[in-house]
């Protein structure tokens, strides 16, 4: 038994894969538990699916993918700010139309014959080639992405509870929100290597939703979804390591069966669910 949970640990790779994960759930376990409290979950997946281009750019052309991601956010806030503007087609729609072109121009640039097969790897992820480098560039993400929660903390508070008298209180509701929506930006382009585009949002919201229906306060529930984030992965690669399946997809898989049985457990003793006073 104690060779089995050992030995996976003694490949230099899977290492690094622990490294990087629990680096993500460090950074985006705080970061999900706003994102769950400001019912963003699929502002941060439409936000993942319309910078996917800009990755996928930057990725051809060897820059980092931080400054592809960021031009690719761009683009989608200046698409969106467009089409939005035309009363036939609405806001919402606007957003959906943008989103999925971006997406799906990204995957056509990712797909075709001509490009890199580790290129391919921005959509699914490929946590089990990190290097060293990709280490220290995702510690650096992931300390910046703390230090603005740290500083944004008592705003995101502020605005998150009671919006309309923020102002009253030296939060701006519209800036808070831009700044909430640039820190998930940042916590998608974190999780990217790992989980890759189409599975980011699994680790950005299932440890922070986890979390939401163990803890009372918001504290609590971001030290609480960091571990689960961190727990998830480990379980995860044990599975890829022992079922011979894909590490970002095992990782994913284990923090939705996490979520679920804590949800039919809360269900079952209701004593579980806490609201955030």
């Amino acid at each position: 038994m104690l060779h089995a949970l050992a030995e996976p640990w003694t490949q230099d790779f899977l290492r690094r894969a622990f490294l990087e994960l629990a680096l993500v759930g460090i950074a985006t376990g705080p970061l999900g538990c706003w994102v769950v409290f400001y019912e963003l979950s699929y502002s941060a997946e439409s936000l993942a699916h319309a910078l996917f281009p800009g990755l996928v750019v930057a990725a051809l052309a060897g820059i980092p993918l931080i400054v592809g991601g960021a031009g690719g956010v761009l683009v989608a806030a200046g698409a969106v700010a467009v089409f939005g503007r035309t009363p036939e087609i609405g806001r919402d729609t606007s957003v959906a139309v943008v989103v999925t072109s971006l997406f799906g121009l990204g995957v056509l640039l990712a797909l075709s014959p001509s490009s890199p097969p580790g290129v391919q790897g921005l959509l699914f992820g490929d946590v089990l080639s990190v290097t060293g480098r990709d280490l220290a560039l995702t510690a650096v993400l992931a300390a910046v992405v703390l230090a603005a929660l740290a500083l944004l903390h008592r705003r995101l508070l502020v605005v998150g509870f009671d919006r309309g008298s923020a102002r009253a209180f030296g939060a701006r509701p519209f800036t808070t929100d831009l700044a909430l929506l640039g820190l998930v930006a940042a916590g998608v382009l974190i999780g990217v290597q790992a989980l890759g585009n189409l599975l980011v949002v699994a680790i950005i919201v299932g440890p922070a939703a986890t979390a939401r229906l163990l803890a009372r306060r918001i504290a609590p529930m971001m030290v609480l979804a960091a571990g689960l984030g961190i727990a998830a992965s480990v379980a995860g690669l044990y599975l890829s390591y022992y079922a011979s399946v894909a590490a970002g997809a095992s990782v994913a898989a284990v923090m939705v069966g996490l979520y679920a049985a804590v949800r039919v457990a809360s269900g079952a003793v209701p004593s579980l669910v806490h609201r955030i006073p």
